[in-house]
C-alpha cells in the first residue's frame, strides 16, 4: 500500500504564530446578506458604498470583507502573521517554489483593514493573504451579541470538501506548518467521508480537508462547504439560532456538538449559498496539550444533535448531479506548494 506524506516546509517552522484574521466574499446578494448578518447572526455591519460592505466581531475595522461580483463564493483568506520573520520565511517558501506573490495595493489594504499584505494563489481558487498588522477602530460595535471569540486563535476555521485531500493537507503544511489534530470518519448514504482536522495554533482547527473514500467527487457547488465562527456565550448561540430561524434564513444543521474538538453548534446557509457555523466552546490546544498531542480517529461528527434541517429529495438530487458534475471537473490545486512524497 502506498502512503502519501506531505512535502516538509523548509526553514524554521511558523507554526503558532499564523491566525486566521478575515475572509473576502464576492456577492451580489447585499440585501440580503446585511439582513443576514447583521439581524440574523448579530455581527456589526459597516456598509462603505454600493459595492462594498465590511462585517466586524471586535476591535478590528475588517473580519469580513463583501465585495460585489458574480461568484458567490469566499474568494479569499487573510492570516494574520505575528512578526515579519515568520512573514518572510512563508513568503520565501512560496517564491523558492515559483508561485506568483503579488502586494496588495493601498486600496485593496484599507478595505481589508490592515497595513499591508502579499497574496498568492490556494486551494479551490481560494486566494491566500498574509499580513502582519490589521487596523483597529474605537467605534462602538453595534451587535446583538456581547462577543466574538478571536484573539491568538484567529476568528474561526474554513472547512473545503476536496477531491484532493493530500494536495490540499500537504499545501497548508507547506505554507503554515500546519498539523493533523486528528481525524473523522462519517458515513452518508454509503460512502465513507474522511475528514482531517488541522491547526495552525491553539485553535483545534483552523482549516477542516474533507473528501469522499474511493471516489472523486465533490457535491459542494463554493470553494468552502462552511466556514466558523466562535461566541463567547451559550446564551448568545442559542439566540442567535433563534434570530436565524424566525428571519427565515436556511438552516442546514440544527444545534449539536461536536465529537472531537466538543464544540456546540448550529449550521446556516448564508445568502451566497456556503454554511456559517456559530459555535461555542470547543476544545483549546494549550502549550500544555500541544507537547503530548496525539491525533485520534472519531466515528460521525457529532456526539448528539447537528440533525439537517429542511433536507428534501430535490435538494438531495441537486447535491447528486454537482457530485457528477465534479466527476468531470479540474479541481484547483497549486501544485508548487501541494506535491506529495510517495
Amino acid at each position: 500500500m502506498t502512503t502519501l506524506l506531505p512535502r516538509p516546509a523548509t526553514g524554521p517552522s511558523v507554526f503558532g504564530a499564523v491566525h486566521l484574521g478575515y475572509v473576502v466574499v464576492e456577492t451580489e446578494r447585499f440585501t440580503e446578506w446585511h439582513r443576514f448578518g447583521a439581524d440574523a447572526i448579530g455581527l456589526h455591519v459597516d456598509e462603505l458604498d454600493r459595492d462594498t460592505m465590511r462585517f466586524r466581531m471586535d476591535d478590528r475595522e475588517c473580519r469580513f470583507l463583501l465585495r460585489r461580483g458574480p461568484a458567490e463564493d469566499l474568494v479569499g483568506a487573510g492570516w494574520q502573521v505575528d512578526d515579519h520573520e515568520t512573514f518572510d520565511e512563508i513568503l520565501s517558501r512560496v517564491a523558492d517554489r515559483s508561485v506568483p506573490v503579488t502586494e496588495g495595493t493601498a486600496e485593496e489594504c484599507a478595505l481589508r483593514g490592515v497595513e499591508r499584505l502579499w497574496r498568492f494563489p490556494g486551494p479551490k481558487g481560494i486566494s491566500t493573504e498574509i499580513f502582519t498588522r490589521a487596523r483597529t477602530t474605537a467605534a462602538p460595535l453595534k451587535m446583538l451579541n456581547s462577543a466574538f471569540v478571536t484573539g491568538a486563535a484567529g476568528m474561526g476555521h474554513l472547512a473545503i470538501t476536496t477531491k484532493r485531500p493530500d494536495e490540499l493537507r500537504s499545501y497548508y503544511n507547506t505554507v503554515f506548518d500546519a498539523r493533523i489534530t486528528d481525524f473523522i470518519d462519517e458515513n452518508i448514504s454509503g460512502l465513507t467521508l474522511k475528514i482531517r482536522f488541522l491547526r495552525v495554533n491553539e485553535r483545534h482547527h483552523s482549516i477542516a480537508v474533507a473528501n469522499v473514500n474511493g471516489v472523486r467527487i465533490d457535491p459542494i457547488r463554493t470553494s468552502i462547504q462552511h466556514m466558523n465562527i466562535q461566541i463567547e456565550t451559550l446564551d448568545d448561540l442559542l439566540a442567535s439560532f433563534e434570530r436565524v430561524t424566525d428571519l427565515g434564513f436556511a438552516m442546514a444543521w440544527s444545534v449539536g456538538q461536536h465529537t472531537n474538538d466538543r464544540e456546540l453548534s448550529y449550521y446556516s446557509v448564508t445568502p451566497s449559498g456556503f454554511e456559517l457555523e456559530v459555535g461555542w466552546n470547543p476544545v483549546v490546544i494549550t502549550p500544555e496539550l500541544e507537547s503530548t498531542w496525539d491525533p485520534s480517529t472519531y466515528q460521525g461528527i457529532s456526539i448528539w444533535g447537528h440533525k439537517p434541517v429542511g433536507e428534501t429529495v430535490v435538494t438531495k438530487m441537486a447535491q447528486f448531479q454537482g457530485a457528477l458534475r465534479s466527476l468531470r471537473e479540474r479541481e484547483v490545486v497549486v501544485s508548487e506548494l501541494s506535491e506529495v512524497r510517495r
